[in-house]
This record gives structure tokens, sequence and C-alpha cells, in this order.
């Protein structure tokens, strides 16, 4: 019975960690499995230790599992042992969700805390989204005595403002918005002057999940047992739903950044920025099939880049190009100064493996 369970167990993880291959707008449900396959990783480990207790013999279940889940594990969780150094003339990147430089609630002074975070790090490039200011609207004043070029486009809803920005000691040839159907968020290219070669940068604002603040508390008491019965039903299968739905408006935003990839492959590229989605996903997915995930070939361990309580996933992204090779790809969770961490990465055009 126990070795019935955890064939069980390693055919829906395996079924969870390749929904990642099903597009959103077709099977919008099924497509967001993906955020449940580190319960069923968990699950195999438990039945790992349990046959070592009592069965050791059947320990190679629970470890075919982990074979034949190889490909999203290391996605979820890359094993990459080595670290190499970058070697010279590579280029220092961030991208970082700032939440509108609001602190994250720990910080008063929350623009302050991101603009001195970035100047400590000293990258060449830095990539935010949710770039905007609306009460101090001097940011470029701040960020010019470190970065010579700077660049925000705002997307507005109303009263809500978004914004993806890139500030770069890269003079900027030119930029262009990818077009696609969103109310607040986007996609932004900019085409910059780095040594001889033209680097295209695209830094992205996918669509968000659109939970509310009393979606995430439920969520959060499910997880800690506190919501059951017919309350716990109903309100997974609402969170189901919006989760479905964000999904099938993303993917078409995704589906138009992966052509204009397609259509500029004379560049060596580099994309980053939120995507709002964690790993096993379409989004993530999608990018993958064009360009490589940096903390994938360059990172290891979780890296969670969304710290808001029981929303541990990694939805912010660093991609590169073939010509261009990824070193070092971190997340750095000791920058708390908003509701997403910065993800860091040193990257060098001519590098290819």
């Amino acid at each position: 019975m126990m070795a019935g369970a955890n064939i069980a167990t390693i055919i829906v993880m395996c079924l969870i960690g390749y929904s990642d291959r099903l597009n959103p707008t077709e099977h919008p449900v099924l497509s967001c499995f993906g955020i449940t396959f580190p319960i069923f990783l968990l699950i195999n480990m438990g039945f790992l230790v349990f046959w070592v207790i009592f069965k050791f013999r059947m320990i190679w279940i629970p470890i075919l599992g982990f074979a034949l889940s190889y490909v999203p594990i290391n996605i979820y969780m890359p094993l990459n042992l080595k670290v190499q150094e970058a070697p010279e003339g590579s280029i220092k990147l961030i991208t970082y969700n700032v939440c509108g430089y609001g602190g994250n609630y720990k910080y008063e002074q929350g623009f302050e805390k991101v603009r001195d975070y970035l100047f400590e790090q000293e990258p060449d490039i830095v990539c935010l989204q949710e770039d905007f200011d609306t009460w101090r609207r001097y940011c470029f004043q701040h960020y010019e005595k470190k970065f010579a070029y700077n660049d925000t486009l705002h997307f507005r809803d109303g009263d809500f403002v978004n914004g993806v920005g890139i500030h770069t000691r890269f003079p900027i040839i030119r930029r262009e918005k990818i077009p696609y159907r969103s109310r607040n968020n986007g996609s932004v290219a900019w085409y910059l002057q780095v040594d001889k070669d033209t680097l295209l940068v695209i830094n992205n604002h996918f669509e968000s999940t659109h939970l509310s603040s009393e979606d995430r508390e439920v969520y959060q008491g499910m997880l800690k047992g506190e919501v059951k019965g017919d309350t716990a039903r109903k309100e997974s299968k609402k969170l189901l739903v919006t989760l479905a739905e964000s999904a099938s408006k993303r993917a078409p935003q995704v589906d138009a950044v992966c052509r204009y990839i397609e259509n500029h492959r004379q560049y060596p590229i580099i994309l980053c920025g939120d995507f709002n989605d964690n790993p096993i996903s379409y989004s993530r997915h999608r990018i993958a099939k064009e360009l490589k995930d940096c903390f994938v070939e360059a990172g290891r361990g979780f890296g969670l880049s969304y710290n808001q309580k029981g929303f541990n996933f990694r939805i912010d992204y660093v991609f590169c190009s073939d010509d261009i090779r990824p070193y070092n790809c971190k997340i750095d969770s000791k920058m708390d100064a908003s509701d997403h961490y910065p993800v860091l990465c040193t990257l060098k055009i001519g590098g290819k493996d």
C-alpha cells in the first residue's frame, strides 16, 4: 500500500513538473498546478526517509521519482555546485521590483533604502519594476549621481501607476515598448551601447495574480489549517480560478515578448523582470525556449524572490541569449525594502558555453 502511494505521488509529481508545457489560454486551470510542485517533492522526500527507516530495499522508488523529475527539480532549485569567477569585462546586472519604493512597510525612507543598496552594489545595469515614486518625483536626480543614463516608462490605469525602468552606465541608443494587451503592465526593450556591441535589454512586468489582501489572508489561513471543510474547498476553488484567469492573461504577453526576441536575434539579449509566475509555469518555460535562464545556469537552491509569507516563490528572473554567459546568479534575501528580493547576476558578452 505504501509503495502504491509512493508511485502515485511520483506520477502526480511528474505530471505537475512538466505542466509548464500547457498554454494557460487553452488549459487555464491545469497550467496553474506547477505552484504545488514543491509539495509533492517534499512528500516524495518523506517516502525516501520512510523506506530508509523501515524497508531500505524500497528506496529505489522515491529515487526513481527524483530521477524522472530531474528537469523540473533543476528548474525549481538548481543544483550547481561550482561557482565560477566572472571574467574581466563582465557586466553586473540587478533586477528588482521596488514596490513603488514603499519600503515594504518596514522603512519610512523606502526610496533611500533602495538607492543606497543599488549604489553599494555598483552594478552596470539596473532594471526596476514598479519604478515610480508618485509623491517624491525626483528619483532621477539621485540615480544620476551614480548612473549616467536613466529612463522609466510608466503605465497608468486610473489611479494605479506602474512602470519599468533602467538605470545604467551604458549609453541608451533607443527604447521600444513591446506591444501587448494589458491595463497596467508592460515590457520595454532598451538598446544599449556596450563598447562595440549593441546590447538589447528587455525589462518586464507581466500580469499580476490579482489576489486581494483578503485572498492572501485566507490562503495563509488554509496553509496553517485554520480554514477547513467546505470553506477550505470553496476558497481553494476561488484561488485557483483567480490564478487561472491571471495566467491566461499573462500568456499572450509572454508570447509577444518571445516574438520580439525572435525578430531581434542579431543582438546579444538580456531579459529580466517580474514574471508574477513560479518556476514551473508556462511563462518561464516559454521564455526559456528562446533564452537561457541565468539562475538555472549559474544559481543554486530555491532562490525565493517573493518574500510575503505563504507566497514564497521565485517569480523574478534573468535570461540571456547564447552569446552571453551568466555567472553567480543569486537572490539577495537580506535586502527587504520591497515585497520582492533583488536578483543579481554577472554576465559576459561573447562568453559562449
